[in-house]
């Protein structure tokens, strides 16, 4: 195919498959892999991997696999496993019957060590962690051979056996790859290819195995297995490539994969250290892998995201070697434009304040028709229950005007209703100690859609039927963190120092239009003048819960600018 064929901008990985092509490497073909490790749940940075790997796949007319690399059961297990496949499916991709996990690979990799050891090219070690770190040596000074890097190809088979057997207890040998402990590059000096691990039951394999193949040894091997084409990982890998290209060689492999390394996604105001993340979620300052405030795939569903506007994201960010560091503000204009053009409208009070329209029938209902889209005339149009008593935001009223720039309702002044008719406000209703609790007022019949010649009124505020409207819980979500570098903070502390402590609000009395109570799960709206919300799975109050998406417009832009 053509770079001009590419639906995606063109990156640097881009050039090199072209150029593959062009020279028939690997026969024309484009194979790539997403390859996630099984012990959390995917965040915005897997998600420009998967974007990356699959869009490559689709783009080229090749093939992307699912690969799990579970190679370390302590960590692991099958809810992280269903989340992953269910954040793929999500994104819009599709593994097809290519679905692999490491331990597909366990008994071949075991042959594939025992094919190195007769080769004289591993051997077991007794040295435990703390001694083969001191041995390893520094980036100015080389490493010391083990003491045992000598065992004889006999010695070290029988070893290796009897270490898969479970004779020998955790961290009592390690299985190493016999390369060069005065390299430069530190990961030829001697890595683990296996290790012990007893008493652990894998999700895949169960308690077969008690000896686990390292990252390093099972990466590559998985990929070659695999006919991959292009190993495509973040540039943390750049330093193991040589080791990646050591083992393929090294053993009796058709295909040999190239590795291209990228650089991974950084986002102001957040943190994508899987480690990190699990301590948010273990410690109880998050409520779980998807809250709506987490970086996760799963948690920006549920606060609203779209699949659409993640990958928009992902393409906008662009692929390079290049520090990513990226403005959160980028992923939520993605956001905001998919919804603003997708999402239908609909009213929804969130600070309520009770309306009694003092001339209008007490008995009477009227069906009001309002738009669905201002824009999208094909999103049609709905009708809203108009009554005696509405209710409407305590941020749009006030006594007295502050300026002229108010253009909401004043005592004695006029509004419009959004889709409804134009109200004055006769008289304010207050309690014992001075709040505003109750408007009345009176309406025009002869305002409804139009208001006659010569009459202007400048405000329009949004309202819900009294009677008919329905009462809901609304989530407030914000940034989690006030910082934008929470890890590298320059006043330093704990990253979760820096936890924004208004990174929710809940609204617990909050009144819809009624077209609302039809929403399912996951649907998104735009509460006009309000921002963009989502309904929540969670039913246990009883009453519907909405999430807020994003905001109509970029506020920390502007507190951002003032700091």
């Amino acid at each position: 195919m053509s770079e001009n064929d590419v639906s995606a901008p063109s990156n640097f990985i881009r050039h090199i498959i072209d150029d593959d092509i062009k020279s028939n490497k690997y026969g024309g073909k484009v194979a790539t892999r997403f390859p996630p490790e099984p012990n959390g749940y995917l965040h915005i940075g897997h998600a420009k991997s998967i974007c990356l790997n699959f869009g490559l796949a689709r783009d080229y007319g090749g093939t992307c696999n699912l690969r799990f690399d579970d190679t370390n059961p302590h960590k692991e297990n099958v809810e992280f496993v269903g989340a992953i496949k269910k954040d793929v499916e999500w994104l819009g991709f599709s593994w097809d019957d290519r679905l692999y996990f490491a331990s597909d690979y366990f008994p071949k990799l075991y042959e594939f060590a025992i094919e190195l050891i007769k080769a004289g090219k591993a051997y077991v070690c007794d040295l435990n962690a703390e001694q083969m770190r001191e041995m390893r040596g520094t980036l100015k000074e080389p490493g010391q051979e083990s003491p045992y890097r000598s065992r004889s190809v006999e010695e070290n088979l029988d070893l290796f056996e009897r270490m898969k057997n479970g004779e020998f207890g955790d961290g009592a040998k390690v299985l190493r790859a016999k390369i060069d402990m005065a390299s430069p590059n530190m990961n030829l000096r001697d890595p683990s290819l296996y290790r012990i691990r007893h008493g652990v039951i894998h999700h895949q394999t169960g308690a077969q195995w008690c000896i686990y193949p390292m990252y390093d040894f099972t990466h590559p091997i998985s990929d070659a297995l695999e006919g991959i084409t292009h190993s495509i990982c973040t540039l943390e890998f750049e330093d193991h490539r040589p080791l990646y290209d050591w083992i393929l060689d090294n053993i009796s492999v058709d295909c040999h994969p190239q590795q291209i390394e990228f650089s991974r996604l950084e986002m102001q105001y957040t943190i994508t250290s899987k480690r990190k993340l699990t301590a948010l979620v273990d410690d109880g300052l998050v409520d779980g892998w998807d809250d709506p405030r987490m970086p996760t795939i799963a948690g920006m569903r549920r606060r609203g995201y779209t699949p659409a506007s993640i990958r928009d994201f992902c393409n906008r960010i662009g692929v390079t070697k290049s520090r990513n560091e990226v403005e959160m503000g980028v992923l939520e204009n993605c956001i905001r434009e998919d919804l603003n053009a997708n999402a239908p409208r609909r009213m929804a009070v969130l600070h309520p304040l009770k309306v009694v329209i003092t001339n209008y029938p007490a008995e009477k209902v009227e069906e009001l028709n309002a738009a669905n889209h201002p824009q999208q005339e094909e999103m049609g149009r709905r009708l809203v229950p108009f009554c005696r008593e509405i209710y409407i935001d305590q941020n749009d009223f006030l006594e007295v005007a502050p300026n002229k720039k108010f253009k909401r309702l004043v005592s004695g002044g006029e509004v419009r209703l959004r889709s409804g008719y134009i109200i004055r406000c006769d008289e304010v209703i207050k309690n014992e100690q001075g709040d505003v609790i109750e408007l009345r007022c009176s309406y025009d019949e002869n305002t409804l859609g139009k208001a006659p010649e010569g009459r202007k009124v400048k405000g329009v505020i949004h309202w819900v039927s009294a009677r008919h409207a329905i009462e809901a819980e609304v989530r407030l979500y914000d940034r989690l963190f006030t910082h934008p570098t929470p890890d590298a903070a320059k006043d330093g502390g704990d990253y979760r120092d820096h936890i924004n402590p208004a990174s929710l609000r809940t609204l617990t009395r909050c009144y819809l239009e009624p077209a609302l109570g039809e929403a399912s799960a996951g649907d998104s709206f735009q509460f006009e003048r309000e921002g963009y919300f989502s309904r929540d799975p969670d039913e246990s109050h009883g009453r519907p819960v909405f999430n807020l998406t994003v905001s109509l417009r970029d506020s920390w832009a502007k507190m951002e600018k003032k700091g």
